[in-house]
């Protein structure tokens, strides 16, 4: 692969710990919509994508897709062209770049108002595992300065889970004190909806325990019959049902659905990326 999650991940803290497993039922999707708007996070196309960002972008419209969420790779957050020049190119595809992940550690305040001067909601930290729970109280005070720093420049800062924060250590889960410790005013949640299904979590709980907190959403399927860590596949073929949590983070608060996949078994990225395009336009968002 062009790049590792892992590697891209590290820049915002060490690995994760372990995780406990709990499927969900799969129910079937609702009558389709084909004016929905979602979005798609650009790692699902990690190895396209950076041989010709252009026309991998076009090909993405072309799906349905009407928002992106970018990553910073080796080129930034916009993949070689400048802040404008990407949103540029959004505007002549009828897209728009909502967010973006990116290494908060570095440059951050350059990243806020580049994104702010394009039109940005987002900037989001996509890993900050600790080894220690007492370490995430830390986190929660660096996130809460990353927040004001987006305010100040009109934007919103926001976390995006895996399973370690969803799993209970020493007692407690390391989320529960992210949520508590964090200013609901400058600091939103984006939930990756199989990380917390693959800690063993249910997503509509965590939803309606805080509401208004996970504003954003990452749209990835479970396989069905594994118990296999990193096992993402084509939406509507796993273990998740969307439509039941889409309905709860709707009341409460979620805005952002971006479609994300990280395995491709039997099929190809490109592939997958238009299939889910299919399953997101069957769903009521």
């Amino acid at each position: 692969m062009g790049y590792n999650r892992r590697e891209f991940l590290r820049l915002g803290g060490a690995a994760a710990a372990g995780l406990a497993l709990a499927p969900m039922a799969c129910a079937p999707a609702s009558k389709e919509a084909a004016t929905n708007t979602f979005g798609l996070q650009l790692y699902t196309l990690r190895d396209d994508f950076p041989k010709d960002p252009k026309g991998v972008l076009a090909k993405v419209a072309s799906y349905g897709y009407k928002q992106v969420e970018s990553f910073e790779g080796p080129n930034g957050m916009f993949w070689g062209m400048t802040n404008k020049e990407f949103k540029a190119y959004m505007d002549e595809l009828g897209m728009s770049i909502v967010s973006s992940h990116c290494n908060i550690d570095q440059d951050f305040e350059r990243k806020a108002a580049e994104a702010a001067e394009i039109g940005m909601e987002y900037l989001i930290c996509p890993w900050r595992s600790q080894e220690k729970l007492d370490d995430y109280y830390a986190v929660a005070e660096d996130f809460n300065a990353k927040g004001e720093i987006c305010k100040q420049n009109g934007i919103k800062f926001a976390y995006h889970n895996h399973g370690y924060t969803f799993t209970e250590t020493e007692g407690k889960f390391p989320h529960d004190i992210l949520m508590e410790n964090t200013d609901k005013a400058l600091v939103e949640y984006e939930m990756d909806i199989y990380w917390v299904v693959t800690a063993g979590q249910d997503p509509i709980e965590w939803i309606k325990k805080y509401p208004g907190r996970f504003t954003s959403s990452h749209i990835k399927d479970r396989m069905k019959g594994t118990d296999e860590r990193e096992a993402t596949c084509t939406l509507g073929t796993g273990v998740i049902d969307f439509q039941s949590i889409i309905n709860a983070g709707k009341q409460n608060g979620m805005e952002y659905f971006i479609v994300e996949q990280e395995r491709y078994d039997g099929t190809t990225p490109l592939a997958s990326v238009e299939a889910n395009a299919k399953y997101m336009n069957k769903l009521t968002l």
